[in-house]
Formats: structure tokens, C-alpha cells, sequence
């Protein structure tokens, strides 16, 4: 009966597995409660999206190094506001921004990320008329883009979750 109960369970779980892969184009993985970030370049030529992602890697580094270790959203929205003068931008022509900000809809790695207003650290470069860059800041999701030649998306945060609940927890 317990080996029964058990199967049922793993073919559950391969089912919800399977569902998953094939819809996640319509799965989101941010969570409600974060804190993006976006780069809007001033324009799309060559120079100005160099500079976009020049002022990307400087800010990236300096917001990941106040939010290390960092375990809530409020705590995140204080050390954000306390040093949005230190974000040390190289360029005089620009802008930044923390609260609400609109951003367009985006598809990412096969994730369609809906358009809206979301909390976010927005820094516009000159005239903000070229293509952005955007991740999410906190929880700092934007570490799941360090390999950029795959498409997939981990679930298994959501797997692990179910099997522990209620496979490893119920022997």
C-alpha cells in the first residue's frame, strides 16, 4: 500500500514536471515581492549601448555588494534609498529613479514577462530612447543569466519543494 502511495506520487510529480516544461512560456519566476532593475540606453547605436553596458556592470556590481546578504524586501527598499547618490554613474546625463516604474512586456529565455508598473531602481542614460537592459535586483535573480547559451529555466525550487513535503516527510 505504501509502495502504491508512493508511485502515485512520482507520477504526480512527473506529471506536474512535464506541465511545466511545456507551458513555460506562460510561467513567470519572479517573485510578488521583488525589486527590479533597469538600464534604459539614450539611443540604439553602438556607442550609447557600449555605455549602457558599461553603467550596467558598474551599477550591478555596487547594488550587489550593498544587498549581499540581505534577507528581506524592506530591508532591500532602505539600503537602495540610502545610496541612490553613491550609485557612482560615469555619466553626467542621466537619471535614476526608485519606486514605480513602468516596464514593456519582455521575452526571456522562452518567459513572457508582462508589461506594468513593478518597484524597481530605473536609470535612464541621456534621452532614455535605446533598448534596456533589465533583471530582477531582490531577490537578486539576475545571477540565473550567467549562462546565457541555454534556454531553460529551473523549477526545481518548486520540485524539491513538493518532493520534500511530501515524499522525504511522510516516510
Amino acid at each position: 500500500m505504501i509502495f502504491l502511495k508512493k508511485t502515485l506520487i512520482l507520477i504526480f510529480l512527473a506529471l506536474i514536471i512535464i506541465i511545466l516544461c511545456q507551458n513555460k512560456s506562460q510561467k513567470v519566476i519572479i517573485p510578488k515581492e521583488s525589486i527590479r532593475i533597469r538600464i534604459i540606453a539614450n539611443s540604439n547605436n553602438n556607442v550609447d549601448i557600449n555605455q549602457k553596458l558599461k553603467v550596467k556592470k558598474e551599477v550591478e556590481t555596487k547594488v550587489y555588494e550593498l544587498l549581499e546578504g540581505v534577507k528581506t524586501i524592506d530591508e532591500a527598499r532602505t539600503i537602495i534609498n540610502n545610496n541612490l547618490d553613491n550609485l557612482n554613474i560615469s555619466l553626467e546625463d542621466s537619471s535614476v529613479s526608485f519606486g514605480y516604474n513602468y516596464f514593456p512586456k519582455k521575452v526571456y529565455k522562452d518567459i513572457i514577462y508582462e508589461e506594468g508598473m513593478y518597484e524597481s531602481l530605473v536609470i535612464t542614460l541621456g534621452k532614455g530612447e535605446g533598448d534596456n537592459w533589465w533583471c530582477v535586483l531582490f531577490p537578486p535573480l539576475c545571477l540565473l543569466e550567467e549562462n546565457e547559451n541555454t534556454k531553460d529555466v529551473e523549477y526545481h525550487f518548486l520540485v524539491k519543494d513538493i518532493i520534500d513535503k511530501y515524499i522525504i516527510n511522510h516516510r
